[in-house]
């Protein structure tokens, strides 16, 4: 018998699983093979999220807008997650740190966030998100 992954591993494969997703979503040209529905699935009921600019939103908001936001980047459009680490965790719930560096249009951007995951049994990696916080961060100069 094989033991469960870690819930710190559970939710750094999510955090990495959902950043593959919203390029699928957003690249125009491999909308049509994302599934949605997985975004939502994710999605915890009562999620909530501070965008870098500050502005809180509810789960609707941010559910809303991903959809929107469906095939508006070219094939350009590249998401990295880099030192994805561990914060404070209980059985069932983690907070998890990592920063993402986005390629888009051209420009390069970067954001630390927090994200608070508890356990789901329905969810692709075992976790669902409850809140992310997301901060711009300086872009290095090259």
């Amino acid at each position: 018998m094989s033991a469960q992954p870690s819930l710190f591993s559970r939710a750094s494969a999510e955090v990495v699983d959902l950043h593959r997703f919203f390029v699928d979503w957003f690249v125009e040209a491999r909308a049509d093979s994302a599934d949605f529905s997985r975004f939502e699935r994710v999605m915890g009921e009562g999620f909530s999220m501070v965008a870098p600019s500050g502005q809180i939103l509810d789960r609707d908001a941010v559910v809303d807008h991903v959809r929107d936001s469906r095939a508006t980047c070219d094939e350009g459009f590249a998401i990295s997650i880099e030192d994805i680490r561990p914060g404070w965790q209980t059985a069932d719930t983690i907070v998890v740190f990592y920063i993402e560096a986005q390629l888009r249009g051209g420009e390069h951007s970067r954001r630390r966030s927090s994200a608070v995951f508890t356990t789901s049994s329905s969810a692709p990696n075992g976790v669902e998100w409850r809140h992310l916080h997301e901060t711009w961060l300086q872009v290095p100069e090259s």
